[in-house]
């Protein structure tokens, strides 16, 4: 597997076919992990597009393994990246408390930008 973070928070890898394998460590770990996985359930639920999909839970671990969603945007705008995180919070009710250009991916198969990293994140009641 490929190294993406190795940090005192989490490490994250991306396997030979293309998933993201997230381990949380250090304080707050299993609040953050279960934030994470409640987060993505819902905008699955609630159909938001251009987020990870969980393929694998593991509690007893604080481990695990979601699609991919490309490379980090690196060059995207402020701008862009805030209407981004607008559009998560007004169209699937899920507010990211970490909204800041690191936290999204360009996937060039969907053509997209995509959001990552809801460990810091907070489910509003959902938009009508």
């Amino acid at each position: 597997m490929r190294e993406l973070k190795d940090g005192l928070r989490a490490e994250v890898r991306l396997d030979w076919t293309n998933r993201v394998h997230k381990r949380f460590r250090g304080t707050g770990a299993e609040e953050r992990y279960a934030t994470e996985v409640k987060v993505l359930k819902v905008l699955e639920e609630r159909g938001c597009p251009n987020v990870p999909h969980l393929l694998e839970e593991h509690p007893e671990e604080l481990y695990f393994v979601t699609s991919s969603c490309g490379q980090p945007a690196h060059n995207i705008s402020k701008r862009r990246a805030a209407e981004l995180f607008a559009e998560l919070e007004q169209k699937y009710g899920v507010r990211h408390l970490d909204a800041e250009a690191r936290n999204i991916t360009y996937d060039p198969h969907s053509g997209r930008f995509c959001i990552i990293d809801f460990e810091l994140a907070e489910i509003l009641p959902e938009p009508e």
